[in-house]
């Protein structure tokens, strides 16, 4: 399967995910709201929407470069995360039943994507444009921090290193291979990038639980379901996940309160700029 034939069916099928989700979390009248306030949420998260796509454009671009760099440095340590954790991967895969491979294969293809596209829509149909802020910059964050660390270590996953671990995904979808190696490197795996955003997301879902409660729920079980399916699959290690999780929740933080200085100084400017009048005034 192409390619594009392998980015379709992922498009698709994430489109469908998110359409029912939207009809499951979102009323009517924020539809109509969205649409009466379309310009004005623009241009206010714009600027996050034009970093967040500066960087990945960036990213894409130097990726060679990056990985060029990362085998000159040729700094591997997998051999250091497998003393550390040792057959913990292989023992998941043995006690996971046979008949979870298709959820898991499907949530590691499918569910994280959806949770990527699927958060920063439902956050721009809400009145406050605050959440879907701090999702574009734990996004950065979580890119930004893995690039780094991509770039400075090599790491082989599981499936890689230990032969009593099985590359499951690729035996039950070997189509995943040219969608992932056209994103991606094998080399690319300590942290794991699709535990700390699924988890980044699950907590600004969190944060915005009293308006989208059901959204919540579903963010937390795909997140969980993703983060399991990373080491089940042979992808990544139990130490991979653990530095994940870690970035997930800093990224969120660092989001959090870079929105929020963001916030005020421009309250502050605009407060500056409205004239005062005095008492007296015709």
């Amino acid at each position: 399967m192409s390619l594009l034939e392998v980015t379709t069916v992922t498009g698709l099928s994430v489109l469908m995910g998110t359409v029912a989700t939207l009809c499951v979390c979102v009323e009517r009248r924020q539809l109509d709201r969205t649409a009466d306030e379309f310009t004005v949420r623009f241009r206010s998260v714009f600027p996050y929407l034009g970093a967040a796509a500066a960087f990945l454009l960036l990213k894409q671009a130097t990726h060679g470069y990056r990985l060029r760099l990362s085998r000159a440095l040729n700094w591997n340590i997998t051999d250091g995360l497998y003393a550390l954790e040792g057959e913990f991967v292989a023992g998941l895969q043995h006690a996971v039943p046979p008949a979870a491979l298709d959820f898991f294969s499907a949530t590691y293809m499918l569910g994280f994507a959806f949770l990527l596209v699927t958060a920063p829509i439902l956050y721009f149909l809400s009145p406050s444009q605050r959440r879907l802020k701090e999702l574009l910059v734990a996004y950065v964050v979580n890119y930004a921090v893995g690039s780094v660390f991509y770039t400075l270590f090599i790491a082989y996953g599981p499936r890689n290193h230990l032969p009593s671990v099985e590359g499951l995904l690729y035996q039950f979808y070997p189509a995943s291979q040219t969608l992932t190696a056209a994103v991606s490197s094998n080399t690319n795996v300590f942290p794991s990038l699709h535990t700390s955003l699924a988890v980044a997301v699950a907590l600004v879902a969190w944060r915005s639980r009293s308006e989208y409660p059901r959204w919540f729920a579903i963010a937390a079980f795909v997140a969980a379901s993703v983060v399991i399916s990373t080491m089940y699959l042979g992808i990544h290690w139990l130490t991979d996940v653990v530095a994940g999780l870690a970035l997930g929740w800093g990224s969120v933080s660092v989001a959090v309160r870079l929105v929020g200085y963001a916030e005020t100084s421009a309250t502050a400017r605009q407060s500056r700029q409205v004239p005062i009048g005095t008492n007296g005034d015709d």
